[in-house]
């Protein structure tokens, strides 16, 4: 029964997304590439009493909205990136825009699967001989 459960598993977005219609599906798939820095975007904090722009990031950014501060990851190059918080008030609101239109796909449910978080990279400090012996079974046994 385990066994049925753990292969259902990744599935079940597919069978949640079922009775969901295109736009649902599109948004999705928008954010799954907006949050794997495929989208360009131009991210707006404006101050509402001043009638000015504050601040202006562009790039291949993904926001996390929260409730007291908005968090703003950019991809600079490859395998690089840049984390910015920006602290929320009441007379300061923000937007953000896709620059471009980018194709979507909306008869297909985007899953993307990273073996890097599922398997995370280990720092080892120490002799490498050390750590083979550790890790490798005894001949004897």
């Amino acid at each position: 029964m385990k066994k049925k459960l753990f292969m259902l598993l990744p599935m079940l977005p597919l069978i949640l997304l079922a009775g969901c219609d295109d736009a649902d599906v599109a948004q999705h798939n928008l954010t799954k590439a907006a949050d794997n820095f495929e989208i360009m975007r131009r991210i707006v904090f404006y101050n509402s009493i001043t009638d000015k722009i504050v601040l202006v990031t562009e790039g291949r950014c993904s926001v996390e909205p929260g409730p007291l501060r908005t968090s703003v990851i950019c991809k600079v190059g490859e395998g690089q990136y840049i984390r910015n918080f920006y602290g929320k008030s009441d007379n300061t609101v923000y937007f953000v825009e896709q620059m471009a239109p980018v194709p979507i796909n909306v008869y297909h449910y985007r899953r993307t699967f990273k073996p890097q978080a599922i398997l995370p990279d280990i720092d080892f400090r120490g002799n490498t001989g050390a750590a083979m012996q550790a890790v490798t079974p005894d001949r004897n046994d």
